[in-house]
């Protein structure tokens, strides 16, 4: 299954943290890595007193299942320093969202999929664009008409 992962971090050293992330998620198990996007500086979703955000996406092609994927990706935040809140869009120093999972649409109480927010967040777009012009999403739509679309807010692409 071929997969998206939507990498954010803007808490103890993003960078470092989106970077050691990305490379933990070449040893996933029963996955294989296939690329990651460059590192992309974006404006904080929510609230705004809190610094800007690391962001980046991965393309991986794995066995395991939404939930496993999920548990893995879960297991890996925790590792980082993950501390889940009530706040959905505050501060962290590691957010890892299943953004696509091959062509599947899932929607159970642990996962969305694709990412429910995805359609407008420049920061998930552009990375993902990056990686795969040439993708449609489940509903049909090409990413590429979702980009034009999407107003990039400052977005900013710091290294490859």
């Amino acid at each position: 299954m071929i997969s998206y992962i939507g990498v954010g971090s803007n808490q103890a050293d993003p960078i470092q943290q989106a970077k050691l992330a990305i490379e933990r998620l070449h040893h996933l198990p029963d996955s294989v890595f296939c690329n990651s996007s460059s590192l992309y500086h974006s404006a904080p979703m929510g609230p705004q007193d809190q610094p800007d955000y690391i962001n980046a996406v991965v393309k991986i092609d794995t066995q395991l299942t939404a939930i496993e994927l999920l548990d893995e990706l879960q297991k890996i935040e925790l590792s980082q320093g993950r501390v889940r809140k009530e706040n959905r869009w505050g501060p962290r120093t590691l957010d890892l969202d299943i953004i696509l999972y091959d062509n599947k649409v899932i929607n159970n109480a642990r996962l969305t999929i694709p990412h429910y927010g995805m359609h407008e967040r420049e920061f998930v777009l552009y990375p993902l664009l990056e990686l795969d012009n040439e993708l449609l999403l489940p509903d049909g739509k090409a990413l590429l008409q979702l980009t034009a679309h999407c107003h990039k807010n400052g977005l900013i692409r710091i290294s490859s």
